[in-house]
């Protein structure tokens, strides 16, 4: 007699690549940005990333002992990735309890109260962030210059002087300064050119597709110079609010994140332009000259309608 067939629910297509792999591989292509950040701001940078990772992983073994969860759960690494996400998110010069009410928020109310990994409908280290800035806007907005330059201790980033209409044009910093990290910033989004090593990383290994990151950078791009520019429309300089702001951390490694992102290929090119969008009108209109952080969150909110509108037919499926 031959035995009866088993059913269960989906996936059935198994994979090698397993949220494991994904969490580290991550983290791995962030590795650059971080030595960067440590390399421009100081020592003070490495401080905060480690207070951060260390939050993040306590916090949740904490919560996964008190919801009678396998405490090595810790090691898939997605709560280290949380804490080094939100520790680049930050400036370098903040108070070490910042990054550790950070990181308890984003793990104990951007992830965990949804029950999980998995389950959270918006990006943890990006909730953090949102939560840190709504509570202390002045720690958050208080920025550090390399440490070579003359004024090391604080000053304004490329964006918030253009913001202010303290010097119209490139703001004191060059397309170059831009890239290799010459500026102001958080300690992760500063150094263009090591992003964009780890999202190659990323890339080629299959880890994240194109489409949600260059969708996004070319939305900004592309109303930047259209809408943002001194001299009338189409006068904007589009490579400068590529570069200036936080958008190559946030669109190679935050708004590609696979619990919160479209499931398919359309989907994800239309989450990638909202995000551009509302990052735009947060940078021209609104108070605070950058717009990343808030616009992949609002976009998180819609991600389910989206896969609902976009979603591919079943094979067989007639329209009514």
């Amino acid at each position: 007699m031959s035995k009866p067939l088993t059913v269960s629910i989906g996936p059935h297509i198994k994979s090698p690549r397993t949220t494991k792999k994904i969490m580290w591989a991550v983290t791995i292509a962030l590795i650059p940005a971080g030595a960067a950040g440590v390399f421009i701001f100081g020592l003070d940078a490495l401080r905060v990333i480690l207070v951060s990772i260390f939050a993040a992983v306590a916090t949740e073994a904490i919560i996964l002992k008190m919801r009678k969860k396998d405490v090595a759960a810790i090691w898939d690494g997605s709560a280290i990735l949380t804490g080094l996400l939100l520790a680049y998110n930050l400036p370098p010069g903040v108070p070490l309890w910042l990054p550790v009410a950070g990181s308890i928020f984003a793990i104990a109310i951007g992830k965990q109260v949804f029950g999980g990994l998995g389950h959270n409908i918006f990006n943890p280290a990006l909730a953090g962030r949102a939560f840190l800035m709504v509570s202390w806007p002045i720690y958050m907005t208080t920025w550090r210059q390399p440490r070579w330059a003359v004024d090391a201790v604080s000053g304004a980033t490329p964006l918030a002087i253009i913001k202010n209409s303290e010097f119209v044009g490139m703001a004191n910093a060059s397309l170059w300064d831009l890239f290799i990290g010459n500026r102001g910033g958080c300690i992760g989004e500063v150094c263009v050119v090591a992003l964009l090593a780890g999202a190659i990383y990323l890339l080629v290994k299959g880890y994240i597709t194109w489409h949600i990151p260059f969708a996004y950078v070319a939305t900004v791009a592309l109303t930047s110079w259209a809408f943002n520019g001194t001299a009338g429309v189409f006068t904007g300089d589009a490579l400068f609010f590529v570069l200036a702001g936080g958008l190559a951390l946030g669109a190679f490694f935050m708004a590609t994140d696979y619990v919160t992102s479209p499931l398919n290929s359309k989907g994800r090119i239309i989450f990638g332009v909202g995000c551009g969008v509302l990052t735009f009108i947060i940078r021209k209109f609104a108070g605070y000259p950058e717009g990343v952080c808030y616009s992949i969150l609002i976009m998180n909110a819609f991600v389910p309608l989206i896969d609902r509108h976009t979603y591919p037919k079943w094979f067989g499926w007639i329209k009514k």
